[in-house]
């Protein structure tokens, strides 16, 4: 068999700018390369390890000199974690990029008339911002440079961190991670010593053995704190000693919970949840309203900016009192809610049924008579026959995940044609794929990207669509 040919190295290459996902460009011969872990204004020696006619992708194996916009990272496992690529930004430059993002999707893929489009909204907090995190255990842990090099026998393998980008079996210990407030590393760092002093298993990705498999942490503007452990192996005496040891340790936790999982993959939505200690939930506030999370809910990770996306969308609706709204991909019903307290009413629509559980409860708890929530695939539900049944929409809001609304979706909303359509997207690319569907009826009026994810080039954006008028 033939040896794989090896990739040239490119020398000196002055990285420029930064491309969608976050990783930087440089150019070599009029090619594209794209480089992670990098800024613009560094300049590099680039191990090609990718290579296509139009591009190619590489790592920097060594810089000669550093951009004079690059930040100092404050994660000691930077470069190795997947997460919070963009440390090595400073948080203006960061967001000016994600403006610019904004900016090139909607003009290139939207090909639609735009207004001015409004500074991007970035967060107040930049570290510990996160209310929920979910850690793996691995008895295989991520082995750096010197260890691999060191040729010595390495003793401890355990890890209770995040997988490595594109392995599935590979976990980085994390020591310390600056996504969550305390006692978040608290608790992860108690619950990794006791498992190994008492001789507990970590979990084996390719044999599917092991005890100890997830961790999943959340917390609330509230003080409230959850703590969910997934277990792999039943074990009722094992694992009574660590949540015992674990209620001990932390009796600020409000939720103790856990999960035995028997399955080949890590999702709990099909999963008993057993409570050890405390309620079967925690509490959110947003503004004078409360929001029940369980263990299977959805939540805006960075409750503090969710709560300023929320407030923009409100105010792009312009609700008088008298409209009827619809909230498509609805959630666990937190903007219909937020929305319904200056709306006739507000139908909210979600494929996932325990979402609209979720949904119902919360309109429940706050006193809330005048949300309608129904549950099933939009391009099924929402069709002429349902607007019908339940009136025509004055506003629509819609949240849809990443890949954008079905083309079914948007026909049905050209049919109903409310006067305004607030659209909340995680994916500026797919959202402008939309503009550009609904340009037919509708013109885009305002327009405000929000940064809910700081060190990372994710990036919402929100946008008000109104009906076309004629002139008379």
């Amino acid at each position: 068999m033939a040896n794989k040919k090896t990739l040239p190295v490119l020398e000196k290459l002055l990285v420029t700018g930064i491309a969608y996902e976050g990783k930087a460009i440089a150019k070599h011969n009029d090619k594209v390369i794209f480089i992670p872990f990098a800024v613009p204004g560094d300049l590099v020696d680039v191990q090609l390890i990718r290579k296509k006619n139009n591009y190619a992708e590489g790592r920097v194996v060594y810089f000669h000199q550093y951009s004079s916009q690059r930040a100092e990272s404050f994660c000691e496992h930077y470069g190795i974690c997947g997460g919070c690529k963009w440390q090595i930004l400073p948080y203006s430059e960061q967001i000016r990029y994600k403006q610019q993002q904004i900016v090139d999707n909607l003009i290139r893929i939207g090909k639609i008339k735009l207004p001015d489009i409004s500074p991007i909204l970035g967060s107040e907090k930049t570290q510990f911002y996160r209310n929920k995190l979910e850690y793996s255990f691995s008895n295989k842990r991520w082995m750096t440079m010197e260890e691999v090099q060191s040729g010595e026998t390495i003793a401890d393998m355990n890890a209770l961190g995040f997988h490595i980008p594109g392995m599935f079996d590979k976990v980085l210990d994390i020591r310390k991670c600056w996504l969550q407030p305390e006692p978040s590393n608290s608790i992860r760092l108690e619950i990794k010593d006791f498992c190994i002093k008492n001789n507990y298993s970590f979990f084996d990705f390719r044999n599917q053995t092991g005890l100890m498999r997830n961790l999943i942490i959340r917390t609330s503007t509230t003080g409230e704190i959850m703590l969910i452990v997934v277990f792999y192996e039943n074990e009722p005496e094992k694992i009574h000693r660590l949540l015992n040891h674990i209620e001990t340790k932390f009796p600020n936790i409000t939720s103790l919970l856990y999960i035995i999982n028997e399955k080949a993959n890590d999702t709990i939505t099909d999963q008993k949840v057993h409570v050890f200690k405390g309620k079967d939930y925690i509490l959110e506030e947003m503004g004078d309203l409360k929001f029940k999370i369980g263990p299977k809910s959805f939540y805006q990770t960075n409750s503090e900016q969710a709560y300023n996306l929320y407030k923009i969308a409100r105010d792009f609706a312009g609700l008088t009192g008298n409209e009827l709204v619809y909230d498509l991909y609805t959630g666990t019903g937190t903007i219909a809610n937020f929305l319904s307290q200056q709306a006739k009413q507000v139908i909210g629509i979600e494929y996932i049924p325990e979402a609209i559980e979720d949904a119902e409860v919360n309109s429940k708890i706050n006193g809330i008579t005048n949300t309608l929530f129904f549950a099933g695939d939009l391009k099924d539900l929402l069709n002429t026959g349902f607007i019908q049944q339940y009136g025509r929409p004055d506003v629509i809001i819609t949240d849809p995940p990443r890949a954008g609304m079905h083309n079914d979706v948007i026909d049905t909303i050209l049919y109903a044609e409310p006067d305004k359509i607030v659209y909340v997207s995680c994916n500026s690319a797919t959202q402008a794929r939309d503009l550009n569907l609904l340009n037919s009826k509708y013109k885009v009026t305002k327009v405000q990207p929000v940064d809910m994810f700081p060190h990372t080039h994710h990036v919402e954006n929100v946008v008000l669509l109104e009906k076309n008028r004629l002139d008379l």
